[in-house]
Order: structure tokens, then sequence, then C-alpha cells
């Protein structure tokens, strides 16, 4: 099967993607979601040649080596010591269990997998969880527990701010509530429409709202920009990192990320409509995998990551990272 050259998912890891070039794999991967550039990557520059040591000048000539094979960098000058009984130790010639069978010499240092859309060998057992920049993802329960901390300071600022609005709203609603009140306790089961509410009740409402997405807005977007935190993730720590580089997320990917959180919020007047887009948002990381992205983590190109206690937490242990 011939596949055309161009940027595909790489099989060898699904959140990355590469360019095949028709025969095989070239150039550095990049994430999945960001857009690949027009053409294939540019070349990589060549590493330079190594020093000749002693035991290179000792190598046998090329035409010596195995067919199709590449010698390593120092070539073996004969079978180790030590073994059971004086003897070769299998795999060199004249070894145990392959007789006058040749070494098998390394082929390459840039692994290749398979085109795409041609099957890859499956990881055996459940793959480890990544570890983006050497951290671990932060479990749900943290940024559960982060974003309710910030929840309620957002909502004592509104009692500052949003309070005399929100009494006005109450006054213009009182005609309805009273008489719904007086209803309820007389039992009475009349059919009658509620009167009205106050003129001035869909103005204060929409105020409301505005003043209170604002707040959110001015309380969340400074901090995480400079931070990737704010003092709820900082509590628990927790930071929101992107996806192609431990650094500060910057104004704009802040923005992007609060916008589809924060801004249903104005929403809430068309019957709770809002507040059904952040629950969907706030509950999307339980079904994503492997990165546990929210919504608006996949809108801004980030990820949320547990901090290090210590500094050797932060280490990456061998075979943490897909």
């Amino acid at each position: 099967m011939s596949v055309a050259p161009g940027w595909y998912v790489d099989p060898a890891d699904p959140e990355t993607r590469r360019y095949w070039d028709g025969e095989g794999w070239i150039g550095a991967p990049i994430p999945v979601d960001v857009t690949p550039p027009e053409g294939p990557p540019e070349p990589e520059p060549e590493p330079a040649p190594e020093p000749t040591s002693p035991a290179s000048a000792s190598a046998p000539p090329a035409a010596d080596l195995p067919s199709g094979g590449t010698p390593p960098v120092t070539w073996p000058q004969g079978p180790p010591t030590g073994q059971p009984g004086g003897g070769t130790p299998p795999g060199w010639p004249g070894g145990q269990g392959s007789p006058g069978a040749p070494p098998a010499w390394p082929t390459g240092d840039t692994p290749q997998g398979p085109p795409p859309g041609w099957p890859y060998p499956t990881w055996p057992g459940r793959p480890p969880a990544p570890r983006p920049h050497g951290m671990p993802l932060a479990s749900f329960g943290a940024r559960l527990s982060a974003r309710l901390i910030d929840f309620g300071i957002v909502l004592l600022l509104n009692a500052l701010v949003n309070g005399w609005f929100v009494w006005r709203y109450l006054q213009e609603l009182s005609a309805p509530l009273d008489e719904f009140w007086r209803r309820v306790q007389d039992q009475d089961r009349t059919t009658d429409p509620l009167p009205a509410a106050g003129d001035q009740a869909g103005a204060l409402v929409v105020t409301i709202l505005l003043i209170a997405t604002s707040l959110w807005l001015a309380y969340e977007v400074p901090s995480m920009a400079a931070s990737g935190q704010t003092f709820g993730k900082r509590l628990l720590r927790v930071r929101a990192v992107p996806v192609e580089a431990d650094a500060p997320l910057g104004f704009g990917r802040a923005l992007r990320r609060w916008n589809t959180l924060g801004l249903p919020t104005l929403l809430w007047y068309c019957c709770g409509l809002g507040l059904l887009l952040q629950l969907i948002d706030a509950l999307s990381p339980l079904f994503d995998h492997p990165l546990r992205q929210a919504l608006h983590d996949k809108r801004a190109q980030t990820v949320v990551v547990q901090l290090p206690r210590t500094p050797d937490d932060r280490a990456n242990p061998p075979g943490e990272t897909p």
C-alpha cells in the first residue's frame, strides 16, 4: 500500500503528528492539534563527526562487515571473558545457540514506525500515564476543589459589587413572589396568572450577569496569564501549562481558556442554558484521555499538572512517559 507524502498522526504516539515522505517518517514530531506547516519539515542539522578513538582504529575494514549492517562506535575486540566453563556466549561467532552466526549490529538511531493507516503493535497491558514536562496530571478532585475555592472568592466579590443590584431585582420581583407565597399558604388553587414583575427586572438581570462575568474575568485571566494559577490552584498545587512547553500561558491563551467556561454566564438568563454548558465543561476531564483536558483546555491547548513538592518529584522516571 502506497501512502502519499504529508503530515499524519504518528502511530507510535497519537498525541503527535509527523511528516511521511512516502518511504518513512522524517523530521521532529509536533503536537497533533497544532496546524502543520506547508510541505515537509526543515532538515535537521547533521551531527558533528565523532573523534577517532584508538579503539576504532583497530576496527575491521568495511568489506568484512555483515551485509547491510552498521558497526557500533566501538567494534568488539573479542568475546567477553568470564563465561561459565570458559565457553563463548550465545550470539558470538561459534557461540552457543547460534553456531557461526555473526552478532546483530545496530541499524540506526532513529525509530521508524509504519506508514499512516498500517497496523502498529499495541502497548502490552495498560499504557503508562503521561507526564507533561515531567509532571503528573492533576486529578479531577484537585481541579474541582481549586475551582470551588475560586468560585467562593468570586461569589464574595459579587456580594460586594453586585449586592445593591440583586436587592433592587428582588424588589422588582416582590409582587409575584408575595402572591405566590399567599397562594401556597392559603392553598389557593386559582389558575389566574401571577402579577408581572417590575419594569426594570429584565434590565437588572442583564446588569447583574454582566458585572458577575466581568468580575470573574478580572479575577482569573491576569493571574492565569502570569503564572497559570489562581488562588485556588495555588492552594491545591496545580497549574495550567501549554501543551508544547512549560511556560506562562500569556494573556491571549489565558483569555481563550477562560471564555469557553466564563462567557456562558451571560446565558444564565436563557432558562439556565449557560449553567448547563458550564457543567458540561467542568465534567469533561472525566471523559478525556489521556491528557484529561476540559473543553476550555482543548480550546487553549493547555494541560493541568500537579506541581511537585520537591525537585526530585519532577524527575521523569524511565517508562513513565509514552
